[in-house]
Protein backbone atom coordinates (compact mmCIF):
# COMPACT_ATOMS: atom_id res chain seq x y z
CA UNK A 1 0.00 0.00 0.00
CA UNK A 2 1.13 3.51 -0.30
CA UNK A 3 -0.84 6.60 1.07
CA UNK A 4 -0.24 9.79 -0.69
CA UNK A 5 -1.79 13.27 1.14
CA UNK A 6 -2.27 16.30 -1.55
CA UNK A 7 -2.23 19.78 0.59
CA UNK A 8 -4.01 22.85 -1.23
CA UNK A 9 -6.39 25.75 -1.26
CA UNK A 10 -8.84 26.07 -3.97
CA UNK A 11 -6.89 25.73 -7.36
CA UNK A 12 -6.05 22.09 -5.80
CA UNK A 13 -9.70 21.64 -5.14
CA UNK A 14 -10.75 22.67 -8.39
CA UNK A 15 -8.07 19.88 -9.86
CA UNK A 16 -8.92 17.27 -7.19
CA UNK A 17 -12.87 17.36 -8.31
CA UNK A 18 -12.23 17.43 -12.00
CA UNK A 19 -15.61 17.85 -13.37
CA UNK A 20 -17.56 16.41 -10.40
CA UNK A 21 -19.82 18.61 -9.04
CA UNK A 22 -18.43 19.69 -5.30
CA UNK A 23 -22.00 18.97 -3.39
CA UNK A 24 -22.22 15.49 -5.27
CA UNK A 25 -18.23 14.76 -3.96
CA UNK A 26 -19.40 15.87 -0.68
CA UNK A 27 -21.98 12.97 -0.40
CA UNK A 28 -20.27 10.61 -2.17
CA UNK A 29 -16.44 11.18 -1.68
CA UNK A 30 -15.73 10.07 -5.18
CA UNK A 31 -13.87 13.05 -6.85
CA UNK A 32 -12.27 12.78 -10.10
CA UNK A 33 -8.32 12.04 -8.66
CA UNK A 34 -9.85 9.75 -6.51
CA UNK A 35 -11.65 7.73 -9.33
CA UNK A 36 -8.51 7.59 -11.32
CA UNK A 37 -6.76 6.00 -8.43
CA UNK A 38 -9.83 3.36 -7.18
CA UNK A 39 -9.89 2.51 -11.24
CA UNK A 40 -6.09 2.04 -11.37
CA UNK A 41 -6.43 0.15 -8.33
CA UNK A 42 -8.66 -2.05 -10.02
CA UNK A 43 -6.90 -2.72 -12.95
CA UNK A 44 -3.53 -3.13 -11.63
CA UNK A 45 -4.32 -4.80 -8.30
CA UNK A 46 -2.66 -2.08 -6.31
CA UNK A 47 -3.51 -0.37 -2.94
CA UNK A 48 -3.09 3.02 -3.30
CA UNK A 49 -5.33 5.47 -1.03
CA UNK A 50 -4.90 8.92 -1.73
CA UNK A 51 -6.49 11.63 0.27
CA UNK A 52 -6.91 15.73 0.45
CA UNK A 53 -6.38 18.23 2.74
CA UNK A 54 -6.63 21.94 3.35
CA UNK A 55 -3.08 23.42 4.32
CA UNK A 56 -2.72 25.61 6.17
CA UNK A 57 -6.26 25.96 7.38
CA UNK A 58 -7.92 29.38 7.79
CA UNK A 59 -7.69 29.60 11.45
CA UNK A 60 -5.19 29.57 13.58
CA UNK A 61 -2.33 29.95 11.08
CA UNK A 62 -4.00 31.78 8.17
CA UNK A 63 -5.35 30.90 4.14
CA UNK A 64 -1.61 31.46 3.31
CA UNK A 65 0.11 28.88 1.63
CA UNK A 66 3.20 30.35 -0.30
CA UNK A 67 6.86 29.66 0.11
CA UNK A 68 7.32 31.48 3.83
CA UNK A 69 4.48 29.57 4.82
CA UNK A 70 5.93 26.29 4.17
CA UNK A 71 9.08 26.89 5.32
CA UNK A 72 7.77 28.40 8.20
CA UNK A 73 5.77 25.30 8.96
CA UNK A 74 8.46 22.37 8.48
CA UNK A 75 11.67 24.38 8.87
CA UNK A 76 11.44 26.87 11.32
CA UNK A 77 8.92 24.83 12.96
CA UNK A 78 9.75 21.60 12.37
CA UNK A 79 9.25 19.05 15.14
CA UNK A 80 7.20 16.48 16.35
CA UNK A 81 4.13 18.77 17.77
CA UNK A 82 2.01 20.63 15.07
CA UNK A 83 2.45 24.38 14.47
CA UNK A 84 -0.77 26.08 15.12
CA UNK A 85 -2.73 22.94 14.18
CA UNK A 86 -0.74 21.91 11.36
CA UNK A 87 1.39 19.26 10.88
CA UNK A 88 5.02 19.59 10.55
CA UNK A 89 6.99 17.22 8.16
CA UNK A 90 8.24 14.84 11.16
CA UNK A 91 4.50 14.16 11.37
CA UNK A 92 3.27 14.03 8.03
CA UNK A 93 6.04 11.30 6.77
CA UNK A 94 5.17 9.15 9.73
CA UNK A 95 1.47 8.54 7.89
CA UNK A 96 1.95 9.28 3.73
CA UNK A 97 4.65 7.43 1.43
CA UNK A 98 4.17 10.63 -1.18
CA UNK A 99 3.26 14.33 0.02
CA UNK A 100 2.24 16.81 -2.37
CA UNK A 101 1.89 20.79 -2.01
CA UNK A 102 1.18 23.50 -4.21
CA UNK A 103 0.73 27.27 -3.80
CA UNK A 104 -2.31 29.24 -4.71
CA UNK A 105 -1.81 31.30 -8.02
CA UNK A 106 -1.27 34.72 -5.35
CA UNK A 107 2.40 33.72 -5.66
CA UNK A 108 2.77 35.05 -8.44
CA UNK A 109 2.37 38.95 -7.51
CA UNK A 110 5.65 39.09 -7.07
CA UNK A 111 7.54 42.21 -6.13
CA UNK A 112 11.12 43.34 -7.12
CA UNK A 113 14.39 42.14 -5.73
CA UNK A 114 15.95 43.96 -3.35
CA UNK A 115 19.80 42.46 -3.13
CA UNK A 116 19.17 41.35 0.59
CA UNK A 117 17.23 37.95 0.54
CA UNK A 118 15.10 37.36 3.68
CA UNK A 119 14.51 33.69 4.59
CA UNK A 120 11.59 34.96 7.62
CA UNK A 121 10.11 37.19 5.26
CA UNK A 122 6.50 36.76 4.13
CA UNK A 123 7.19 39.25 0.77
CA UNK A 124 6.72 38.04 -2.41
CA UNK A 125 10.20 38.39 -3.87
CA UNK A 126 12.15 35.85 -6.27
CA UNK A 127 15.28 36.08 -3.73
CA UNK A 128 13.08 35.61 -0.89
CA UNK A 129 11.54 32.27 -2.61
CA UNK A 130 14.93 30.86 -3.43
CA UNK A 131 15.95 30.92 0.07
CA UNK A 132 13.14 29.50 1.29
CA UNK A 133 12.56 26.92 -1.05
CA UNK A 134 16.30 26.11 -0.52
CA UNK A 135 15.84 25.42 2.93
CA UNK A 136 12.44 23.03 2.03
CA UNK A 137 14.68 21.02 -0.21
CA UNK A 138 16.51 20.19 2.17
CA UNK A 139 14.45 19.76 4.79
CA UNK A 140 12.40 17.32 2.61
CA UNK A 141 16.06 15.69 1.81
CA UNK A 142 15.54 14.20 5.81
CA UNK A 143 13.05 12.08 4.63
CA UNK A 144 14.70 10.33 1.73
CA UNK A 145 12.23 6.87 1.97
CA UNK A 146 8.88 10.13 1.02
CA UNK A 147 8.63 10.86 -2.10
CA UNK A 148 7.25 14.86 -2.38
CA UNK A 149 5.57 16.08 -5.05
CA UNK A 150 5.73 20.24 -6.20
CA UNK A 151 3.28 22.28 -8.22
CA UNK A 152 5.14 24.68 -10.26
CA UNK A 153 3.54 27.79 -9.50
CA UNK A 154 -0.22 29.16 -10.57
CA UNK A 155 -0.74 32.05 -11.86
CA UNK A 156 -3.42 34.52 -12.35
CA UNK A 157 -4.95 35.25 -15.93
CA UNK A 158 -3.79 38.78 -17.37
CA UNK A 159 -6.54 41.00 -16.34
CA UNK A 160 -4.96 39.98 -12.56
CA UNK A 161 -1.62 40.87 -12.93
CA UNK A 162 1.25 42.97 -14.59
CA UNK A 163 3.33 41.67 -17.25
CA UNK A 164 6.34 42.71 -14.37
CA UNK A 165 5.15 40.07 -12.17
CA UNK A 166 4.27 37.41 -14.57
CA UNK A 167 7.82 37.75 -15.96
CA UNK A 168 9.24 37.57 -12.82
CA UNK A 169 6.72 33.99 -11.94
CA UNK A 170 8.39 33.03 -15.00
CA UNK A 171 11.78 33.43 -14.13
CA UNK A 172 10.93 31.82 -10.20
CA UNK A 173 9.40 28.79 -12.73
CA UNK A 174 12.58 28.22 -14.40
CA UNK A 175 14.60 28.30 -11.35
CA UNK A 176 12.43 25.67 -10.13
CA UNK A 177 13.03 23.63 -13.40
CA UNK A 178 16.70 23.93 -14.28
CA UNK A 179 18.15 25.03 -10.96
CA UNK A 180 16.45 23.81 -7.52
CA UNK A 181 15.38 20.98 -8.95
CA UNK A 182 17.90 17.72 -8.77
CA UNK A 183 17.72 14.40 -10.40
CA UNK A 184 17.82 11.57 -8.98
CA UNK A 185 16.46 12.83 -5.12
CA UNK A 186 13.13 12.22 -3.41
CA UNK A 187 11.29 15.68 -4.98
CA UNK A 188 9.57 15.73 -7.57
CA UNK A 189 7.93 18.47 -9.91
CA UNK A 190 4.84 18.64 -10.87
CA UNK A 191 4.48 21.48 -14.14
CA UNK A 192 0.98 23.13 -13.62
CA UNK A 193 2.41 26.16 -15.27
CA UNK A 194 3.12 24.63 -18.21
CA UNK A 195 -0.75 23.40 -18.44
CA UNK A 196 -1.71 26.56 -17.30
CA UNK A 197 0.07 29.18 -19.44
CA UNK A 198 0.57 26.93 -22.33
CA UNK A 199 4.40 28.72 -23.23
CA UNK A 200 2.73 32.20 -22.11
CA UNK A 201 2.80 34.65 -19.12
CA UNK A 202 -0.51 34.09 -17.52
CA UNK A 203 -3.71 31.76 -17.09
CA UNK A 204 -5.14 31.10 -20.28
CA UNK A 205 -8.35 33.46 -20.59
CA UNK A 206 -9.89 30.38 -22.47
CA UNK A 207 -8.56 28.31 -19.02
CA UNK A 208 -9.80 30.74 -16.40
CA UNK A 209 -13.07 30.55 -14.50
CA UNK A 210 -13.89 33.77 -15.68
CA UNK A 211 -12.51 37.38 -16.78
CA UNK A 212 -11.52 38.04 -12.84
CA UNK A 213 -11.52 34.81 -11.89
CA UNK A 214 -8.26 33.64 -11.88
CA UNK A 215 -9.65 29.40 -10.79
CA UNK A 216 -9.26 27.39 -13.27
CA UNK A 217 -12.88 26.09 -14.75
CA UNK A 218 -14.29 22.47 -14.84
CA UNK A 219 -12.95 21.99 -18.30
CA UNK A 220 -9.52 22.48 -17.46
CA UNK A 221 -9.69 20.91 -14.29
CA UNK A 222 -10.76 17.69 -15.62
CA UNK A 223 -8.06 17.22 -17.90
CA UNK A 224 -5.56 18.12 -15.06
CA UNK A 225 -7.07 16.03 -12.59
CA UNK A 226 -5.91 13.26 -15.50
CA UNK A 227 -2.36 14.55 -16.13
CA UNK A 228 -1.78 14.58 -12.23
CA UNK A 229 -3.27 11.60 -11.30
CA UNK A 230 -1.15 10.11 -14.05
CA UNK A 231 1.87 12.00 -13.08
CA UNK A 232 1.18 10.86 -9.22
CA UNK A 233 1.25 7.29 -10.35
CA UNK A 234 4.62 7.48 -12.24
CA UNK A 235 6.21 9.20 -9.33
CA UNK A 236 5.37 6.31 -7.60
CA UNK A 237 6.37 3.83 -10.06
CA UNK A 238 9.84 5.19 -10.52
CA UNK A 239 9.07 6.35 -13.85
CA UNK A 240 9.18 10.26 -13.21
CA UNK A 241 12.48 12.26 -12.80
Amino acid sequence: MKKIIFLHHSTGKNVWLGNTNKYLNKLSNNSDVQSFFKNYNKINKTNYQITERTFPKEAPYGWKNYPFDYYNIWVKNAGDKPYLEEPTLEILTKEYDVIIFKHCYPVSKIGPDTGTPDIDSEIKSIENYKVQYNALKSKMHEFPDTKFIVWTPAVFNKNQMTEEQALRTRTFYNWILNDWDEKGDNIFIWDFYKYETEGGLYLLEKYSAGPYNSHPNTEFSANAARHFSGFIIDVISHVAE
